[in-house]
């Protein structure tokens, strides 16, 4: 199967999976950003925990090689600050704002196109952006295990576990 259909049976997917998870709703969005549920943060983290493992499982058996990118702490605190204002204000983050369209929600149009519009003024930018934030602290290409000098493995299980952990106590509080 080539890289493109399955890109796009693996979206379709994920975009059912968003839709079922109701993480879609713009009121969920809005608790979430409240942290009054935590029906988004557990739906992202359970991606990441069976993502980490499936993604280090092909590693193990060579099919993929990991080739982090560069920790840069100007790139990373402008995008977050840009990602997290962006989703205040429309009340989506790129993948859900895409979901919300499919299902009919015209007004995540207004998300998409200034989505769009940001990466185009980023890609003018550009320039500007690498003689100055980019430029800032640059750790290089680490990984978290790396940095701990701890086994991947044995990263990705204490993370389960405090995922795990986070996951009763959200359901104890009804989150």
């Amino acid at each position: 199967m080539n890289e493109q259909i399955l890109g796009l049976v693996t979206g379709v997917a994920f975009g059912f999976l968003l839709q079922k998870g109701r993480v879609l709703r713009f009121d969920k969005q809005v608790a979430a950003m409240r942290l009054k549920d935590m029906t988004i943060l557990k739906f992202m983290l359970a991606a990441i925990l069976v993502g980490t493992v499936g993604l280090h499982l092909l590693a193990h058996f060579d099919v993929l090689a990991f080739k982090h990118k560069p920790m840069n702490l100007g790139a990373v605190g402008l995008g977050g600050i840009l990602f997290g204002a962006g989703w205040a204000v429309m009340g989506f983050c790129p993948g859900t704002s895409v979901g919300a369209l499919g299902e009919g929600r015209w007004h995540a149009v207004f998300a998409i196109v200034g989505m769009l519009v940001g990466a185009a003024v980023y890609a003018e930018l550009y320039p500007f952006f690498k003689r100055t934030v980019l430029a800032w602290k640059d750790f290089g290409p680490i990984g978290l295990p790396e940095t701990l000098g701890l086994s991947a493995w044995l990263v990705i299980a204490l993370f389960w576990a405090v995922c795990l952990a986070l996951f009763v106590w959200f359901e104890k509080k009804r989150l």
